[in-house]
């Protein structure tokens, strides 16, 4: 394996998981379609970086090429903002945010001492109280399907400015991603198809193609040399 990760909950409600891990060799890498954005700490040879990465609309293979690096992110629920830096400038994409000392960067005009796996609840509620991140109600009305006050096409367009993506694409993906857990888990590719809601195999092996990088019989043989990024979502979307 090139990073075993640790995982575990947040006090934060806007906070979906938070990991680390550490590089342990070479090799190549699947980072797979995510429709949350996260800010990642990097750490290697005394130099520390803290990355926002916005939500990835497709698998990426990438190579690791250093040994001994360490990372650890947090991981926003949809529909959390940073009004600074949305989610929606950041698809597909990052920002390193510029160091002010070796152990602190620049946000918003201040500067932040870097965060750890320990810490990064005190973190969150620090970045909520001077407002540099927010909820947004409207994504969890149209993820849910509830009344909202704005109009379909109003809320439709708030909805992609939070979150950077379309309720269609997060559908998609997070499908995908419970797809690949249910397989990983050792159901059959048949009854993945039916409950992850597949029109038929064909579809969803496009789509894991696509989202995840991988077929549902390579996922299931876990014999492929490429490694997958953190799969912490588990639930089926509605």
């Amino acid at each position: 394996m090139i990073f075993i990760f640790d995982e575990r909950l947040s006090d934060s409600s806007l906070v979906e998981t938070i990991w680390r891990t550490q590089s342990e060799r070479l090799g190549a890498f699947t980072s797979i379609a995510a429709s949350h954005w996260e800010m990642v700490v990097s750490r290697y040879q005394g130099k520390t970086t803290l990355t926002v990465r916005g939500p990835e609309t497709k698998a990426t293979s990438l190579d690791v090429s250093i040994v001994g690096a360490e990372f650890f992110g947090i991981i926003f629920k949809l529909g959390t903002v940073m009004p600074y830096l949305p989610a929606g400038a950041l698809v597909d994409g990052d920002v390193d945010l510029p160091d002010a000392s070796s152990k602190s960067f620049w946000l918003n005009g201040s500067a932040w001492q870097f965060p750890n796996y320990e810490n990064a609840d005190t973190f969150v509620d620090r970045l909520v109280r001077e407002c540099l991140l927010v909820y947004d109600p409207i994504v969890g009305a149209v993820l849910q399907n509830q009344p909202q006050e704005l109009s379909p096409r109003s809320g439709q367009r708030r909805f992609v400015k939070a979150t950077g993506l379309t309720r269609g694409s997060i559908r998609q993906i997070e499908r995908a991603r419970y797809a690949t857990t249910l397989l990983q888990q050792g159901v059959s590719i048949v009854d993945a198809v039916m409950r992850a809601g597949y029109a038929d195999q064909p579809h969803l092996t496009r789509s894991l193609k696509y989202f995840i990088g991988k077929t549902p019989a390579q996922i299931i043989r876990k014999t492929e040399p490429e490694q997958m990024s953190l799969l912490f979502k588990t639930e089926p979307f509605p």
